[in-house]
């Protein structure tokens, strides 16, 4: 790193601290400034692939993080070194971390600031940006119901300002009152977009006024000035929760990434804030004020450069990563020792949907921290009623109104989970997980993969038609998600085996998408035990036996079979309900295939791409030379679902499916 005195072109203000507070602030600057010093160096020699770069913008790192306790959670940007430094993670696992090693935070599976680290309080960002905003959210509420007296801060770019989830995260904060600081980087650019052509209004801390939110605008070069206004306002969130917006102004000296370069930007805008520099222009004034000199400064570089070239030396010379295939398909989920709940007391004939309301009952008397979230859920009960009465009995702090917002809830539910607490949210219709998909298949599902962090997330999918809904309160989209890896699907067709199924999913520490049929709500009744119970995942069920055919459905669909079964009582099936989608039990499956050497596939979902699709594909690789006739599938029309009574029994499958089963036991 170049040094040269320079007219000062920062005020700094000492007031209120002293010579070792003003010398590691010193320090903890310096230190990202010289590992990203070296890191283009290696990135010239092709030493690590890809480099983002925060030089010019340490104050704002360094000074946030050290206004911060220890245990209070940061999420931070890929221009945020300083935050990682700051908290102390030893450098060799940084640099393996940058190298794809064993000894950085992911295995080799994911790459740059794209980490999370538990044991320093630290929750890296995705490239999507936005997520992490609402996933802050989550940490804080949970701070903020264990009376924690906690902060939570997050970092975005003035560029991730634009994304959704940015208003819905400061929206959430702001109706809960979380005590969160929502960090912006104003620096200049979204890649080479300037911030004229991101926003129009002046400034971004304005955008707080929006939401109710106290908002402040800080010199982001000045580490003097970020240091002492932040530690102000988190001392008093601490106190008195709430979120607050801070706007950071500073600017980017690289390019967004190494290989973007800088043409776009007008060279007298990168000379006026070149002088700006925040470490050249706080170094000046510390030898001003006599609190370091030139031998010290030697020193205090010299013994950072020295601990970079050693700890890299321990990253180059680890080994690269490996794994097996095990290892790989074990770490998806977190490991979920299955723990059986049987029932010990009678049963009572109840309806799907009054088996869905016990067992969350029932999970929120087991799981003491346990929260549930969703669009009118709290007094009103859901628009299906299911958590009627919860409020009563557990208050508003775990059954949550929230705002319309799927993408942040979700997110919020993920933070909770990083803090240690279950949650189990409602989309309102499965049609709505639209809304909120980006944070469930790329943040939920990848983040134990990624960096070993379980999502304890459970999201309630209220769907399906025949109820005269139309196309936006009808879908049946599981198969968005059980192509998903890292994400668990349960689609229950009775009472007794949704009450079991979602105490297990509740239970389980991974994240699950939990369908209910909302035809099947108040239509299916059956006799299900009063207390609490669990069944595994995994695990098909056998509705009826036969030697014919084998009939595989799940949801409504296994109805629809049985209906037809009823007007045939001459065809021998077995019928398979599958339960649970993802896992997929198919050895049962398999079984019954080889047994009855014919298989029918109904799903209610339209047929292409659809899981019956993969079920079909599974029986030929492996039963082939078991089959009399050619594998069929049912399905939807390819078409949205209809609303009038008569297009959507055309829609369905019901009808279709009987002839089809006709037609294939006469192959």
């Amino acid at each position: 790193m170049k040094t040269s005195k320079m007219q000062p072109q920062i005020d700094f203000n000492t007031e209120g601290l002293d010579s070792e507070v003003l010398l590691e602030l010193y320090k903890s600057m310096l230190k990202p400034r010289l590992i990203e010093e070296k890191m283009l160096v290696l990135l010239r020699q092709g030493k690590i692939s890809k480099w983002f770069s925060g030089i010019g913008q340490e104050a704002i790192a360094v000074g946030v993080t050290s206004a911060l306790n220890l245990d209070e959670y940061i999420l931070p940007m890929h221009r945020n070194l300083g935050v990682f430094t700051t908290r102390k993670i030893p450098l060799y696992r940084l640099f393996a971390q940058w190298q794809g090693k064993a000894s950085g935070f992911t295995k080799g599976r994911d790459r740059s600031f794209h980490f999370g680290t538990q044991q320093y309080h630290i929750v890296g960002m995705i490239s999507h940006l936005g997520p992490q905003l609402g996933v802050a959210d989550g940490i804080a509420l949970a701070s903020k119901l264990r009376q924690e007296k906690k902060v939570t801060a997050v970092f975005t770019g003035e560029g991730g300002t634009s994304e959704g989830d940015f208003h819905e995260a400061l929206n959430v904060a702001s109706v809960w009152q979380l005590p969160i600081l929502f960090c912006i980087e104003n620096n200049g650019y979204g890649l080479s977009t300037p911030t004229s052509e991101q926003y129009h209004c002046k400034d971004l801390a304005d955008r707080g006024l929006g939401y109710g939110i106290e908002s402040h605008i800080v010199e982001g070069n000045n580490v003097l000035e970020v240091y002492t206004k932040v530690t102000e306002i988190v001392k008093s969130i601490r106190e008195n929760p709430r979120p607050v917006l801070i706007e950071f102004k500073t600017f980017r000296m690289r390019g967004h990434e190494e290989a973007s370069g800088t043409k776009y930007v007008p060279q007298e805008l990168m000379d006026a804030w070149a002088k700006k520099d925040p470490i050249e222009n706080y170094q000046n004034f510390l030898k001003e004020e006599g609190i370091i000199d030139e031998p010290l400064e030697v020193e205090i570089k010299t013994k950072i450069v020295h601990e970079i070239n050693e700890h890299l030396e321990v990253a180059f010379n680890e080994e690269a990563v490996h794994s097996s295939l095990t290892d790989e398909l074990d770490d998806v989920f977190k490991n979920f020792d299955y723990q059986e709940f049987k029932s010990k007391s009678n049963k009572k004939e109840i309806r799907l949907i009054d088996a869905i309301s016990e067992g969350l009952y029932q999970s929120m008397d087991r799981h003491e921290e346990l929260v549930i979230m969703g669009q009118d859920i709290a007094e009103y009960g859901g628009v299906f009623k299911i958590t009627e009465g919860f409020v009563e009995k557990f208050g508003k702090n775990r059954v949550r109104n929230t705002p319309i917002c799927e993408s942040a809830i979700v997110e919020a539910a993920m933070g909770l989970s990083i803090a240690g607490m279950k949650s189990v949210m409602e989309m309102q219709f499965a049609d709505f997980v639209a809304s909120g998909f980006n944070p469930i298949v790329n943040y939920l599902a990848k983040s134990h993969y990624r960096w070993g962090q379980a999502a304890d997330v459970v999201i309630r999918m209220p769907c399906g038609g025949g109820v005269g809904a139309g196309p936006f309160h009808s879908q049946t989209n599981e198969a968005w998600f059980t192509k998903t890896p890292g994400l668990k699907v349960i689609y229950p067709a009775f009472p007794y085996d949704a009450k079991g199924l979602l105490n297990t999913a509740i239970n389980d520490p991974n994240p699950v998408l939990f369908f209910e049929h909302k035809g099947l709500y108040r239509s299916i009744r059956q006799d299900v035990p009063t207390d609490y119970y669990t069944l595994p995942f995994g695990k098909a069920s056998f509705i009826t036996s036969g030697n014919e055919i084998t009939i595989i459905s799940y949801g409504a669909g296994v109805h629809w079979a049985i209906e037809t079964l009823d007007k045939h009582p001459d065809i021998s099936a077995d019928v398979i309900d599958l339960r649970s989608l993802q896992p997929l039990d198919t050895d049962t499956i398999f079984t019954s295939v080889k047994k009855t050497g014919r298989a029918i596939i109904l799903q209610e979902d339209s047929l292409f791409g659809g899981i019956a699709s993969d079920i079909s594909a599974l029986i030929m690789e492996h039963c082939f030379e078991f089959l009399d006739a050619p594998v069929r599938r049912v399905a939807s029309l390819e078409t949205p679902i209809p609303f009038a009574k008569t297009l959507e029994e055309q829609y369905l499958p019901k009808e279709r499916f009987e002839s089809e089963l006709i037609a294939l036991l006469a192959y």
